[in-house]
């Protein structure tokens, strides 16, 4: 006889949800003969755990005395085969191989953000950070969600406002960049601490966290698992101030499929990939791509977002490839505005951000006037212009430098309706991983990423990237100007972030960072470097010197911004102003170089603003430059 459909309704989550009583499932397989429900204490496949087929396909039965820890898998039999199959809704997985599926209370863990609000999309600045590789320890061979934790009070020092984690979903390799998931609502395992004693040493550091913000600390097993860890990161993110974003692959899973994965679910016939329930023939980056054309694989990919945000109060996310949608399924774009329609529903504060190549500006263009849905797209044109300009430059001081180029992508608008819509950055997971290409440090200067040449070209454009429109992004290491390449397996190389210099007191990562932190605080003091307008009005390719003007539509608050890629300083130069009068140096880069600068060039605090029209601007000042620099002024009221 089959299960008891107790506390199973037409809205009955799907998998697993812990009921007064025990816990209710609910299974998508629509081509299956039998589904059952195995647990502890019940492994083997009988009538007493047999789900009910409903006509749609989906599978349902409540089973009495389950709680918060217990084991369980589905028994699927179809026409292919019969055998485990992990629910494809699995909170969490255990650590063995192959693993079972955790049932976890999603009222479990105490939550103590309700007073939290996330940064206005104008003022966020992201920091992508990859959790495997994210080390505390030199010793150890892999980050872990406690580990970043850990560094919270670091990272906002640092000025960042949101972390963009890299895929946490659970994947089969040993490391990962996290796009090879296969079971994408739970959290990897081997990102949770295991070991008892290392748990309760980071419970202090959790508890400390909270206790400072006037909370109760958690019990043991309020921090057991990788779901309640994940839980606990973003939960002190929250209490310190900063967003927290998960990168969501919906575009393919895979490869690394095993028996029991999602893959051929309802376990119909072997003969080729279309038999399978969730995936097309098509493959991506080693996996397969969903197969977007069916109604409940779609449902499945945005369930997955509804998810994480209502049960891990994530702030939003960036959709890795999400073009991929469109091109490989004419219900494509319908599936872009149904996530976006639906994620804009659960959380309208939430951010939604595009991988999407090549850009489009439907893209980010609202669902009702046809468009995505989406908030923001990854903009690869500043990237690859300040990444060449800073290339170009170290060929020397008489190399040609093509600052036009950096002029045309300081804003593009890509038919973008605000600028803000375009994720900025100079470093990622894809330009820097160790088999692609050089960190900024290294670029600037190939033979020592630590000499005057790497440090002061790295600022000018680390400098251009947090003043110029739209949102900011930084790669974990960039604040202090880290040269190693990244790689997910932290294992097998030497320090992917050189804490350890760092901590010993390094002047060149700890200069950096704190040219970094200045600059960020300058970004949020003065509104119109978060602002939509910007006038390039000098650019000069011979000199290596490039200036803008951002300003508040309707209120002023001007600032200038002049930098210059030139080995040698610039005395007296030029520049064309948008007022008369005085006008504060309020950044000067230079001062940063072996912090403070006793031989920092720059212009005593101020310039004066009247001289003759020039640049296209009424007035103009003389300014000194110094070598490699970049230079913001903001006018005196």
């Amino acid at each position: 006889m089959a299960l008891p459909q107790d506390h199973i309704s037409w809205d009955t989550p799907m998998g697993a949800t812990p009921v007064a009583g025990g816990a209710a499932f609910r299974a998508w397989a629509p081509r299956a003969r039998q589904v059952h429900v195995c647990y502890d204490g019940n492994w083997q496949p009988t009538d007493d755990n047999l789900l009910t087929r409903h006509p749609d396909g989906h599978w349902t039965g409540f089973v009495i005395g389950l709680h918060d820890g217990a084991q369980y898998k589905f028994w699927v039999v179809g026409d292919g085969s019969a055998g485990f199959k992990r629910d494809p809704y699995a909170r969490e997985l255990t650590t063995q191989s192959p693993p079972n599926c955790v049932i976890r209370d999603p009222a479990a863990y105490p939550w103590h953000d309700a007073g939290f609000r996330p940064p206005a999309f104008n003022d966020l600045v992201l920091y992508q950070l990859h959790v495997g590789s994210f080390l505390v320890s030199p010793d150890a061979d892999i980050g872990t969600f406690l580990d970043v934790l850990s560094r919270i009070d670091y990272l906002v020092g640092t000025g960042v406002t949101t972390l963009q984690l890299l895929p946490i979903a659970e994947f089969p390799t040993s490391t990962s960049q996290g796009y090879n998931g296969t079971d994408l609502f739970s959290p990897e395992q081997r990102y949770a601490k295991q070991n008892v004693a290392t748990v309760d040493h980071f419970r202090d550091v959790v508890n400390q966290y909270l206790t400072r913000a006037g909370h109760a600390g958690l019990s043991a097993a309020q921090l057991e698992g990788a779901s309640n860890q994940l839980k606990a990161l973003i939960d002190v993110c929250h209490l310190n101030g900063l967003s927290v974003l998960f990168d969501l692959v919906l575009n393919h899973a895979g490869p690394g499929f095993d028996d029991e994965s999602l893959y051929f679910f309802d376990r119909a016939p072997d003969g080729n990939n279309n038999n399978s329930l969730y995936f097309t023939d098509q493959g991506w980056a080693g996996g397969l791509i969903f197969a977007f054309w069916n109604q409940g694989v779609r449902q499945f990919l945005i369930d997955n977002a509804r998810f994480f945000l209502s049960e891990y109060h994530v702030d939003g996310f960036r959709y890795d490839a999400l073009s991929l949608a469109v091109q490989h399924s004419t219900s494509g774009w319908q599936f872009c505005q149904d996530l976006t329609g639906t994620a804009r529903f659960i959380k309208p504060e939430a951010v939604q951000i595009a991988e999407y190549w090549p850009m489009d500006g439907w893209a980010v263009k609202s669902s009702e006037s046809g468009g995505g849905g989406l908030d923001a797209s990854w903009n690869g044109g500043l990237r690859d212009s300040l990444r060449s300009a800073v290339g170009q430059a170290s060929w020397g001081r008489d190399a040609s430098v093509d600052m036009d180029r950096v002029a045309a992508n300081l804003y593009r608008r890509w038919d973008f309706p605000a600028a803000w819509k375009n994720i900025q950055y100079i470093e990622s997971h894809d330009e820097v991983r160790f088999d692609r290409g050089p960190r900024i440090a290294r670029l600037a200067d190939a033979n020592d990423p630590r000499s005057w040449y790497a440090r002061s070209r790295a600022r000018v454009v680390t400098g251009l990237l947090l003043t110029a429109p739209g949102i900011p992004m930084l790669f974990m290491g960039e604040e202090i100007l880290e040269a190693n390449s990244w790689t997910d397996d932290a294992s097998s190389t030497g320090d992917i972030i050189s804490w350890d210099r760092l901590n010993a007191g390094d002047k060149t990562p700890g200069d950096f960072l704190r040219f970094v932190s200045d600059l960020l605080r300058v970004r949020r003091a003065q509104p119109a470097l978060r602002a939509e307008p910007i006038n390039v009005h000098h650019v000069h390719n011979s000199n290596r010197v490039i200036a803008f003007h951002r300003w508040l539509e309707g209120t002023g608050r001007d600032v200038v911004v002049v930098a210059s890629l030139n080995e040698s300083t610039l005395n007296g130069y030029q520049i064309g102003m948008p007022r008369q009068g005085r006008w504060s140096e309020t950044f000067n880069s230079d001062v940063y170089d072996n912090w403070m600068n006793p031989w920092a060039a720059g212009n005593g605090g101020s310039i004066w603003a009247d001289g003759p029209p020039m640049h296209g601007m009424p007035c103009s000042a003389a300014v000194t430059i110094p070598a490699n620099s970049i230079l913001v002024f903001r006018l005196e009221p």
